[in-house]
């Protein structure tokens, strides 16, 4: 019935969908809008209803009964709320998100919240293959208290041991307890969730997203919500999950691509980006600009319609100080650099004319404007105070040492070393001149240059221009009929260029979430940042810009910080944007690794920190994790063992996935040994059955099978290597296998060898 209900709902909006895109309304720019917030309405609306396909109903809750013995209310709970409009709209199903579907995830049989039972639906397609039931209204205190604390535990286990697909799944069906809690907390303020591997972090910062936007949605839908993931490969991974929570209004994006029109991929070594991520690099940039405001080093003479003119010291330093005490942004300001040294250099000319008492204010006006006019005053105007975009600040310092010594002395030389680089030549893509913690840089140099308006005026222009000629060339067509009768209307008799361009200008309205991300100014309703400890003090500051409501949700594990820039405590990062307004919830509970392989991580976060306390396992497989020796020239995939190594995982693990995490400078030969042909255009691509990856792209993905390759390696190529062993250990859900050449690190002494 429920499914007859969303099929009808379907092609109801679907209908309404297509009346309003085949419309004819009047093309009044109102018109056009409101025909386009209908459509992207209706639209967002079957996107909805689509994705609720899978899953439609997943849970029932049966209420206790009254007083009188009247049998208590039956609610089912799904992916969207579905009413009986034939029934004085009564609620046939309802949203996971509503309140009154909460007791499905927080209901125990020592706190029933009136429910009498809880049923969980397992479903194929449109067919139910599994029910499972708890009995809540237990009177026995003792089969009250016990049990494994978790909700719907039988769907829980079967969710989380079947095979992975390569990419990440709702959780809506299975939420427990302590997600639930986060998930429905208040938006405002910055929450921090803290969670060792396999807690669900992830999910719950999704699932998060989805329940903000449906009771805020008035105002996120304006400001939209803003989910920050540490590479593409991860935000490839989490893509389809609010989808499929029926979401669609949410920008996914890297820190590498938080500056509109740029997909930072140059790289560079990690002690560079460390440099670059410091907190003194805010003041490097605000150094840098106040540079480029100079004073002439020797008067200017100028001459202009044959009088002297003279920009000296004095002059510039006057109008540069006025310009500074505005406190706008650089490109801002120089407007009011400009209009104070014309005016100075104004009123000098009228005194070489014969004095200020003998011109008259008019006078005085006149020969501003023949200042203003003239190409050698503007030329030396530009110079000492130039319009700058953050690319060429950025370029001009990091080429010049002379520059970056003077502005940079707070940086020890060693590290103002590693900051120099030769400009790239025209010809280099802007995606490889900049790496991704440059990004944050750029970022703050905006900030601090603003923009005079010159780049989207041009841009303007040209498209104008365009459209003109384009409509040029058209009635130039339609004229050239040969024999068209001269006493005919022509083309150009009815309509001119001007205004068949204006005619032909294609208007568009984008979603918020598209004009969000084209905008480096626009601020998100709320913002969640994943694996948040991988952040730099700088890349804080590009994000806190975007949000400065405040209103966040930051998701991480400090022991599996891999960037030496990133955060070794919550405190550290938050404090000087929020000082202690912040709060802090944990997620205990492992629903991922095995306790087998979490016994041996553990050993590994005890050598990162003794005092952290490690996530407990839900669940065991009986398949204890193995290490095996090969020889050294067995680990780059060459001679084929290695390759059967994965092969016999893969096979272990069915229709599952299986990584070969590796040290990052054997990636390219055990790709080429290990998949051959197999690699593909994207050897990253999460839904092939085998991929190899990094060790430091794996952080926030999981896979059936882990094969990890030389440890020692990974311990070795990072001042944080125990962090990048701790994350590679903990994205199995069923089998790891340890590859290694050199001895085993002394962590893993756990490790089974056969």
């Amino acid at each position: 019935m429920l499914y007859e209900r969303l099929d009808e709902r379907r092609r109801e909006v679907a209908r309404r969908l297509q009346e309003v895109l085949h419309s004819e309304t009047v093309g009044t720019p109102q018109a056009l809008t409101e025909r386009d917030a209908a459509a992207a309405m209706y639209t967002d609306r079957l996107a909805a209803l689509r994705a609720a396909e899978h899953g439609l109903a997943f849970g029932r809750l049966d209420a206790l009964p009254l007083a009188d013995g009247t049998p208590g209310e039956v609610r089912y709970v799904g992916r969207l709320g579905l009413l009986d409009e034939e029934n004085e709209y009564e609620p046939l199903l309802m949203d996971w998100r509503a309140p009154a579907a909460q007791p499905f995830y927080t209901a125990t049989a020592a706190n029933p919240e009136g429910m009498r039972r809880r049923r969980h639906l397992r479903t194929r397609g449109r067919n139910v293959v599994a029910v499972d039931d708890e009995v809540l209204d237990l009177t026995d205190a003792a089969a009250a208290g016990s049990g494994s604390g978790l909700t719907s535990e039988a769907a829980l286990m079967s969710a989380v041991s079947e095979a992975r697909t390569g990419r990440m799944g709702d959780i809506v069906a299975t939420i427990q307890a302590e997600q639930d809690r986060i998930i429905r907390s208040k938006p405002s303020g910055v929450l921090v969730v803290q969670g060792g591997p396999g807690t669900g972090k992830t999910a719950v910062a999704l699932h998060r997203a989805a329940y903000l936007l449906y009771t805020h949605r008035d105002r996120l839908a304006r400001r939209g919500v803003l989910v920050v993931g540490p590479n593409p490969t991860f935000l490839r991974y989490i893509g389809q999950v609010l989808p499929s929570l029926g979401e669609t209004s949410v920008v996914l994006a890297t820190p590498a691509e938080l500056y509109p029109g740029l997909h930072a991929r140059r790289t560079e070594d990690v002690r560079t980006a460390e440099v670059k991520g410091r907190t003194d690099m805010a003041a490097v940039i605000a150094a840098a600009v106040r540079d480029r405001q100079q004073l002439p080093r020797r008067p200017i003479e100028l001459v202009v319609e044959q009088q002297p003119a003279r920009i000296d010291r004095d002059l510039a330093n006057q109008a540069r100080s006025r310009a500074r005490r505005s406190r706008k942004p650089h490109n801002e300001a120089k407007r009011i650099f400009r209009r104070e040294a014309l005016q100075l250099l104004a009123q000098q000319v009228a005194r070489t004319l014969g004095g200020r008492n003998l011109l008259g204010r008019l006078d005085v006006e006149d020969i501003r404007e023949e200042l203003a006019e003239d190409a050698a005053v503007n030329r030396e105007l530009d110079a000492l105070w130039p319009t700058l975009t953050p690319e060429r600040l950025l370029t001009e310092l990091f080429a010049d040492r002379r520059r970056l010594n003077s502005i940079a002395r707070r940086i020890p030389a060693e590290d103002r070393a590693l900051l120099e680089r030769r400009a790239p030549g025209p010809d280099v893509p802007a995606d490889l001149r900049w790496t991704p913690a440059d990004v944050p840089l750029l970022d703050e140099a905006a900030e601090l240059l603003g923009d005079d308006g010159s780049a989207a005026r041009a841009a303007e222009q040209a498209a104008i221009r365009a459209e003109i000629e384009y409509a040029e060339g058209v009635l130039d067509v339609l004229d050239l009929e040969e024999e068209l009768d001269p006493e005919l209307l022509r083309a150009t008799d009815v309509v001119d260029a001007d205004r068949l361009a204006e005619r032909m200008q294609v208007r568009t309205y984008e979603s918020t979430a598209d004009r969000a991300a084209a905008d480096r100014e626009w601020t998100y309703g709320h913002v969640i940042v994943d694996e948040a400890q991988e952040l730099s003090a700088m890349a804080w500051r590009l994000v806190m810009r975007r949000v400065p409501s405040r209103s966040m949700t930051v998701v991480g594990d400090v022991a599996q910080t891999g960037d030496i820039a990133g955060a070794s405590a919550w405190s550290d990062v938050l404090s000087p944007f929020v000082q202690n307004r912040w709060r802090l919830e944990q997620l205990t509970v492992n629903y991922r690794t095995p306790a087998e392989i979490a016994d041996v991580a553990d050993d590994v976060l005890a050598a990162i920190d003794p005092g952290l306390t490690p996530p407990g396992s839900v669940r065991s497989t009986g398949v204890p994790p193995r290490a095996l020796a090969v020889a050294p020239g067995s680990l780059n995939g060459a001679d084929g063992v290695l390759a059967d190594i994965v092969a016999e995982d893969r096979a272990a693990v069915g229709e599952g996935r299986t990584a070969v995490l590796v040290p990052s400078a054997r990636v390219a030969a055990i790709r080429s040994g290990v998949l051959g042909e197999a690699a593909g255009e994207d050897p990253e691509d999460l839904e092939a059955p085998v991929v190899v990856l990094p060790v430091g792209a794996s952080k926030g993905l999981e896979f059936d099978a882990v094969v990890l390759v030389e440890p020692a390696e990974v311990l070795a190529e990072s001042p944080r290597g125990l962090n990048d062993l701790y994350v590679a250990l903990t994205r199995a859900t069923q089998r790891l296998t340890v590859v290694h050449a050199a001895d085993l690190p002394a962590p893993l002494k756990r490790l089974t060898r056969p």
